[in-house]
């Protein structure tokens, strides 16, 4: 009697178990997805003002980033894990023509440097991200790619990563809340975690890094045409920032007018109040070139989009003592400015900018894929301790998606830019970028 009343209790044991096994794997198992994006990034600048070296660059490489989510785990708190993996092998560099060889204990743009100021031949580098949702709740932890205004994850051959914690919910109606604490970064061009700082602060060897951003803020659509948006960042002994943005879409004639508004408050915290060390750049007076966080950046960008044409233009001025600031470790970076460009960023102290867009989508004349984009960029009243100073820049893009077939969403992008300058640490420049990106969906 004992050994038939063990197996039946056994047998339902097992099938629990089955059972439990197979509800955690229909979420964890069946939803996960992973896709490999291979990029072949192609540069070359020619630095045409200013003594330091390099002043022509030109590199070759070719990246991979193997991307895989799992879905979630079942019951109330589901649970999952993602991994980012990347590799960037070079095809051609030199000594001569590295982007950043003139020091041993820092990244390039595209590749690391070697100890003998060398691109490397490859790097590589392994992220994980733990994963936890609850409703419209998610919880991460680990390596984030975040794309707020406050923090932008920027790329040229392969990502910038960042490491630490973010939640984001949109359990409230036309609401999406974010909110998280980031404390390392890993650059482009890089395999190293380092930590955060601002332009004026952030030379390799002598600057001030630390390991504390904090951020937070909301998104509002109260209809699918508007979006409003209010976030908050904190660079620990660097600044302070409060952003705010409006994008609306509003039918016109034949067309759509698109306004997008920005603005940054940005002001000093703790150590970059009274610390040399941790200054920023800009105009203070008197010949004073650095000094603590002072700026607001406000921009207008409007867009008329007709029949495949957009035609746009943008005014965008900053106040106060210094530059306007965002996340640079001086390896590379993206800031949520209007003026975000190749080159230049037209964000320097009393700098008032305005700009012109052309792009076409040639959908509209029977060649879906194939776009063009042309920026025009003026900036002047820029402060200086020897008068004030202006600068433009052209960028034009040409690129092409595959619709169809074996290679179908291929792309291939040529764009070229070209910045001249009368402010002495930015450098007239030309540059070509030729970037081939083929997405592979592995499952």
């Amino acid at each position: 009697m004992e050994r038939s009343n063990r197996a039946p209790r056994l047998a339902v044991g097992l099938c629990g178990l089955v059972i439990a096994q197979q509800g955690f794997a229909a979420g964890f198992v069946e939803d996960s997805k992973a896709s490999l994006l291979a990029r072949n990034f192609f540069s070359n600048a020619d630095n045409r003002s200013g003594a330091a070296d390099p002043n022509y660059t030109q590199e070759w490489g070719q990246g991979f980033i193997l991307n895989v989510q799992s879905g979630f785990t079942q019951g109330p708190v589901g649970f999952g894990v993602d991994a980012i993996g990347q590799l960037g092998i070079r095809l051609d560099s030199s000594k001569a023509h590295h982007y950043n060889p003139q020091s041993t204990n820092f990244n390039g743009n595209i590749f690391p440097t070697d100890s003998d100021g060398r691109a490397v031949d490859e790097f590589s580098s392994l992220g994980g991200t733990l994963k936890a949702r609850f409703a419209q709740t998610e919880v991460r932890y680990g390596t984030l790619v975040p794309m707020l205004p406050v923090v932008m994850s920027t790329d040229r051959m392969l990502q910038q990563t960042f490491r630490g914690a973010q939640v984001q919910s949109r359990d409230l109606n036309n609401f999406t809340f974010t909110a998280g604490q980031l404390e390392h970064v890993m650059g482009r061009g890089s395999t190293n975690q380092m930590g955060m700082s601002i332009p004026g602060a952030n030379n390799p060897l002598t600057g001030e890094f630390v390991n504390t951003f904090y951020y937070a803020g909301v998104d509002y659509k109260p209809s699918k045409d508007l979006t409003l948006q209010y976030y908050y960042g904190n660079l620990e002994n660097f600044y302070k920032q409060h952003f705010l943005g409006l994008k609306y879409d509003m039918s016109l004639g034949a067309g759509t007018l698109r306004t997008d508004l920005r603005h940054f408050n940005n002001h000093s915290d703790g150590a970059n109040g009274h610390d040399p060390a941790f200054f920023t750049v800009g105009y203070y007076g008197n010949g004073v070139t650095k000094g603590k966080v002072d700026s607001q950046l406000s921009s207008a960008l409007f867009s008329y989009l007709i029949k495949g044409h957009t035609f746009a233009a943008g005014y965008q001025a900053v106040t106060g003592d210094s530059d306007a600031v965002w996340l640079n470790q001086g390896d590379g970076s993206t800031a949520y400015f209007m003026t975000e460009s190749m080159i230049g960023k037209f964000q320097r102290a009393g700098e008032r900018t305005w700009q012109l867009r052309y792009g076409y989508d040639f959908s509209s004349v029977g060649v879906p894929g194939l776009n063009f984009v042309a920026m025009y960029e003026h900036g002047s009243n820029i402060q200086t301790a020897d008068g004030d100073k202006q600068e433009w820049e052209r960028n034009l893009t040409l690129s092409y998606v595959i619709q169809s077939g074996p290679a179908k969403n291929l792309s291939v992008a040529l764009r070229h830019a070209q910045m001249r300058t009368e402010f002495a640490s930015q450098r007239d420049s030309d540059e070509h970028r030729v970037i081939v990106s083929y997405p592979i969906d592995i499952f």
